[in-house]
């Protein structure tokens, strides 16, 4: 009876239907399991998000020009470099050769094109967002199929239009949206937290930094906090129009909205930091290790020491002219930032779409 038992439990087992594409499971995206979070564990990381949500909040929404600058000279090349880490050590089996290839030529044409773009003006910021719809459409070929590849290239065809019309919204939008991509990596990752009550409140958590505050500070409900004054950076900004510049376009930056719009990137871009630097290198190793394993050269200590070394040649850049300075960042984070769309729609159909 025992043995009968087994055999049937084994058959069993080997007739269970396979996961669909939508799953996102750890093994699909990786050759080794990841570990599990127990619930005493995922309560204190929700606590630490939870704090650093609150620190956040306080700093942009009193000075949200200097936050935006202190932290891109501290950390702004220091999580473009662990943010790749993880990426490319975490979905290792979505970013395949040849593709690979294909999606870094389209990004440093990007790069080129942004380089130009004080040089050459609007047609380099055109030919920019040609490429930016490139990328996305190499990224529709690559992983869709059938009926969705086409609906997705109509779909980029419509954006592509509305944002050669409106270049300048264009640019703000993308760094907006930018800032929101940590919810979608943060919510991979929380299915490793064995309990559903911790999943569920550390999922809260991400979702009110990432909707619920710039929501609130968007309908105004905070203006009574809210400060203009660059502060300590005045000497780097000036009248910290570049910085507006970033977050609002330019019909909307010297109005109360650019000003909201300013506090909330301000805000999600600490919150993106945070998650990069602080979070997921603590909390994922096992992407570290799969990292190191395809660059045995590219080490922990070597990354950090690479980010800090980069952020004083950063400062130095920003402090003589901050608009280039700025510049060079933005061309150079494209990498980083474009690396993410693969990925992103991996998760959107399943992994296993694009193996």
């Amino acid at each position: 009876m025992a043995g009968s038992r087994r055999t049937r439990t084994a058959a069993a087992v080997q007739a269970e239907p396979t996961a669909p594409a939508t799953d996102l499971s750890v093994s699909s995206v990786s050759s080794r399991p990841a570990p599990a979070v127990a619930l005493s564990r995922s309560r204190g990381i929700s606590l630490a998000m939870l704090a650093a949500v609150g620190a956040s909040l306080g700093v942009a929404l009193g000075a949200p020009v200097a936050t935006a600058v202190i932290g891109l000279i501290l950390f702004g090349v220091l999580h473009n470099l662990l943010e790749i880490r993880y990426v490319v050590g975490r979905f290792s089996g979505v970013l395949g050769r040849p593709f690979l290839d294909v999606l870094l030529a389209l990004v440093t044409a990007i790069v080129v094109c942004d380089l130009l773009a004080g040089v050459v003006g609007r047609p380099a910021r055109l030919a920019e967002i040609v490429l930016c719809y490139a990328v996305l459409a190499a990224v529709a070929q690559h992983g869709l199929h059938g009926r969705r590849r086409v609906v997705a290239w109509v779909a980029l065809a419509a954006a592509a239009t509305v944002s050669l019309s409106f270049p300048a919204y264009h640019f703000v939008v993308l760094a907006h949206l930018h800032q929101v991509v940590p919810l979608a990596f943060l919510w991979e990752w929380s299915r490793r937290i064995v309990s559903r009550r911790g999943r569920w409140a550390f999922r809260a958590v991400q979702v009110l930094w990432v909707v619920v505050i710039p929501a609130v500070i968007l309908l105004g409900l905070l203006d009574g906090w809210l400060s203009a004054d660059p502060g300590i950076v005045h000497s780097v900004v000036g009248d910290a129009q570049t910085v507006l510049a970033v977050s609002a376009p330019p019909d909307l930056a010297a109005t109360t909205m650019g000003m909201r719009l300013l506090a909330v990137f301000a805000f999600m871009q600490t919150m993106h930091y945070v998650v990069w630097v602080g979070l997921l290198p603590r909390v994922a190793p096992d992407a570290s290790a799969a990292f190191e394993a395809r660059l045995p050269w590219a080490t922990a200590p070597r990354l950090w020491a690479a980010g800090f070394i980069a952020a004083a040649v950063l400062a130095v850049v920003l402090g003589l002219d901050f608009a280039q300075g700025r510049t060079v960042y933005a061309a150079l984070s494209s990498y980083h930032a474009y690396l993410e769309l693969p990925v992103l729609l991996a998760m959107l159909v399943g992994v296993r779409a694009l193996s």
